[in-house]
């Protein structure tokens, strides 16, 4: 009876998006209403898209990309020359660079948490329910952890900024070109060569760039709305009358 050989290891792994879905949702629990609709946009229109359908159709964009020349070498040094990243492994560097600013958060909170346990033991107090109670509640956006929310917005909308530029610098105008001419060596002289379902693939380009976009318009909002929130509460304080003093509470522990 012939053995049958063991399935060889799958080269390329996909990455674990559930596992970088859960650890991000753990600091929405701290976020404002604005920033977990940020999520929810980041988690079904651009991770489950990009999952489900963008990997799918950018599954032949080597393989279907076709020069009008048996020359070895030829197709792939044209591919490389006007595709030099994929369009996958952008989106999904990009995703992961936007969600890393929120685990400076999650960091800011896990030391608020440690510093309120130690506090509590100091006092005498012991109870595991209460222990506990400090590990599940939800911190309120006041003091330096507004300033860490802040920035790590800003920090967010930069990212999305950079990539939409680097799309751009990459992919003019954000179309998938049908038809490329190539001279590069070893082409024996200038070639054309062609892209597989460039329609399918510029709707999907644009769908994602339209979703980065809206995400900078949340990210935005979030900002105006945390800023604005600060500014009222000072203006609400008729005693703290200074900019100074106004600044000295908001850095406040």
């Amino acid at each position: 009876m012939p053995l049958t050989p063991p399935a060889e290891p799958d080269p390329e792994q996909k990455m674990n998006w559930a596992t970088f879905y859960a650890v991000i949702s753990g600091v929405n629990r701290h976020s404002t209403g604005i920033g977990r609709i940020w999520l929810s946009v980041l988690f079904i229109f651009r991770i489950l898209v990009l999952v489900v359908a963008a990997e799918s159709v950018w599954g032949d964009e080597k393989s279907g990309f076709t020069c009008n020349t048996q020359q070895p070498g030829c197709n792939s040094v044209c591919y490389d020359h006007f595709f030099p990243i994929s369009h996958i492994r952008l989106w999904a560097l990009q995703l992961i660079l936007v969600s890393t600013p929120a685990l400076l958060v999650a960091m800011h909170v896990a030391h608020r948490r440690h510093v309120d346990k130690r506090l509590y033991k100091l006092s005498g107090k012991a109870n595991p329910k209460d222990l506990e109670q400090i590990k599940t509640q939800k911190m309120k956006i006041t003091g330096a952890l507004w300033w860490t929310y802040v920035i790590s917005l800003l920090f967010r909308i930069v990212f999305e900024v950079t990539f939409m530029y680097v799309f751009y610098m990459i992919y003019p105008g954000y179309k998938m070109i049908r038809l490329v001419k190539c001279d590069s060596y070893p082409c024996p002289n200038t070639v054309d060569c062609f892209v597989s379902r460039p329609t399918e693939k510029t709707v999907f380009t644009v769908f994602m760039l339209a979703v980065s976009g809206v995400c900078i318009l949340l990210n935005i909002a979030e900002v105006v709305f945390l800023v604005g929130k600060a500014c009222s509460k000072h203006l609400q304080n008729a005693g703290d009358s200074t900019i100074g003093a106004w600044i000295q509470k908001l850095c406040s522990y």
